[in-house]
């Protein structure tokens, strides 16, 4: 459907991997996709490893309308994501002149370093994500946002790109409370997301105020008509159960 817009996400980092940091970029990267009616299908979490990130890349840019990336465009030498996004297209990298200009205006010719440089290296024919508030940007290239690690960085990227981005449909939700285990209605609600293929249909359980074993049942569509119908279907095999928690 011309409609769906998809994208991927790949996160970036041996510290994600080994839990000394705790992502905070994928559920705001997902929610915020949500929003601009955009339908994050993926996410891959990868070493600082070129050629790890490279086959990730190609097998995410291949199939997603676009493909957002976080960490790995600081300073340091194990910040490579850069170097590795421009051998996956193969095109050369050097440093940007705006971005050496900005550097220069903010630091002295000794606090200019290699490593501060470093972030200043930008793929050939490469975007750039910047704004006044950002020193080091991140960039575009192809259908693949490059962006910082650093949550408050990332999200104001994600402000400077979104504007550019192209949208879908926006899928549309209702949730309701089953009062009911997920194991009373499993079979029924099956049949009711065969009867509604066009929808989606998600259970989730959780603990209630009673402690209580209890059941959140979330129906999404991008049709109104649809996800009213599967609603009222859900709606009315809970009412006509009988069940003690």
């Amino acid at each position: 459907m011309s409609d769906i817009v998809t994208a991927g996400l790949l996160v970036i980092g041996d510290e994600i991997l080994s839990g000394r940091t705790k992502d905070k970029n994928i559920g705001f990267i997902a929610e915020y996709l949500t929003n601009l009616g955009i339908d994050l299908k993926e996410v891959r979490v990868v070493s600082d490893d070129e050629g790890d990130i490279i086959a990730a890349l190609d097998a995410l840019r291949h199939r997603y309308t676009y493909v957002f990336t976080t960490g790995g465009i600081g300073p340091t030498h194990d910040d490579i994501t850069a170097d590795s996004i421009a051998k996956a297209f193969g095109v050369g990298i050097d440093h940007h002149p705006e971005v050496v200009a900005r550097f220069r205006e903010r630091w002295s010719e000794q606090e200019l370093n290699e490593a501060r440089l470093r972030m200043a290296r930008i793929p050939d024919g490469a975007e750039l994500i910047q704004s006044a508030t950002i020193l080091a940007p991140g960039f575009k290239l192809g259908n693949v946002i490059v962006m910082a690690g650093v949550p408050s960085i990332m999200q104001a990227m994600m402000d400077i790109v979104a504007p550019k981005l192209k949208s879908g449909v926006r899928m549309l939700s209702e949730t309701v409370r089953a009062n009911a285990r997920e194991g009373d209605i499993g079979g029924p609600l099956r049949e009711i997301a065969k009867a509604h293929p066009d929808t989606i249909i998600g259970s989730y359980p959780f603990t209630d105020e009673d402690q209580k074993p209890n059941t959140h049942l979330v129906v999404r569509s991008r049709d109104a008509d649809k996800l009213a119908a599967a609603m009222a279907a859900v709606k009315e095999m809970l009412a006509g159960l009988n069940v003690t928690r």
